[in-house]
């Protein structure tokens, strides 16, 4: 296939453009270039591209394309508590509009990048399947259902929207993200020796590799039409629930030396949920492989080899820093336009 990979030079499309290529597809990028320079070792191979904010695609960079994997946005919770007007007009209405352009520019498959997080505030033990009620808590999570239910109204014979709800993505990527969850606390182990968590650490968390997530997308990329057709599907392993606490156990684990300390000063976390996978497993026949004790090894070695520094892990691979910084420096206005 011919694909469209908007955020291609974000965490996520770093790890998933040279994926999609191995598989034979031809990838071309869209991305603002935000994050194109928050680089954590060599960077990735580049990909034809077309330089454009998400809010300002046009007709014609939608042509000629077969399939379109949307990626980009702003995105964590922190970012979309910054500016929720912001993570509305990029993540609701301007993925609804790349979405409404795609069909007409006769796109036939819309693989979107939705998230686990809009079961939020479900709470309790038992495993949450796609029909769960869905209970966002914050605007990021917020405006992935609103996109869903956009996208969802546009299906037809000739256009197939996915959604992929992406458990909490770990792992190495070439444009490292220190601002979740598992490469944070690697990160604070390695620079501090110190694991540190704020919350009480009972919140559960789904969890799922970079890498895993990019082949969930190739899987439904390549699978029948009939078999993804306006489907949800949960991206990850039912292994890879975990409780704040056993994730930071796991990195003690997995980085010498290091000592856990869980404050609680950030008081109860609204966002508990454990994830049930086995959609995505008996509809496609895809199973994610790694766990987070792996990842945190993979994380240690990748910090090591590369010389991760304090000033880099707090301010070229945090979200909102980064983009505070560069607003600062007037690189770019207060709509994150150049």
């Amino acid at each position: 296939m011919r694909v469209l990979l908007t955020g291609h030079e974000g965490y996520l499309g770093s790890v998933m453009a040279p994926v999609l290529t191995a598989a034979g597809h031809e990838v071309v990028g869209l991305d603002s270039g935000l994050f194109a320079d928050c680089l954590l070792g060599p960077a990735p191979a580049e990909i034809p591209a077309i330089a454009v904010d998400l809010r300002d695609v046009a007709p014609e960079h939608l042509a000629g394309f077969d399939a379109v994997i949307h990626l980009a946005a702003l995105s964590n919770d922190p970012l979309g508590a910054l500016a929720p007007q912001l993570t509305y007009d990029i993540n609701h209405h301007a993925s609804s509009r790349l979405g409404r352009l795609a069909k007409e520019a006769g796109v036939s498959r819309f693989l979107y990048a939705s998230t686990c997080s809009v079961y939020g505030a479900s709470g309790g033990d038992e495993l949450l399947d796609e029909n769960a009620p869905l209970r966002p808590v914050t605007p990021y999570a917020e405006s992935k259902v609103r996109v869903e239910d956009d996208l969802l109204a546009m299906a037809d014979d000739d256009f197939t929207p996915v959604f992929l709800r992406n458990a909490t993505a770990f792992g190495f990527s070439p444009r490292l993200r220190a601002d979740i969850v598992l490469n944070n606390l690697v990160g604070h182990a390695f620079l501090t020796g110190e694991v540190r968590v704020l919350s009480d650490g009972t919140p559960w968390r789904p969890l799922v590799h970079a890498l895993d997530i990019a082949e969930a997308f190739a899987v439904c990329l390549a699978a029948p039409m009939e078999a993804v057709h306006g489907q949800a599907f949960n991206v990850g392993t039912e292994q890879n629930n975990l409780t704040v606490a056993e994730i930071a156990n796991e990195v003690v684990e997995a980085v010498p030396g290091s000592v856990l300390t869980i404050t609680g000063e950030a008081g109860a976390d609204p966002r508990s949920y454990r994830v049930d996978f086995s959609r995505i497993r008996a509809a496609l026949g895809y199973e994610a492989s790694w766990t987070v004790k792996a990842g945190a090894v993979e994380l240690l070695d990748a910090y090591r080899r590369y010389g991760l520094t304090q000033d880099a892990f707090v301010n070229r691979f945090t979200r909102l820093a980064r983009l505070s910084a560069r607003r600062a420096e007037g690189a770019i206005d207060d709509s994150l336009r150049p």
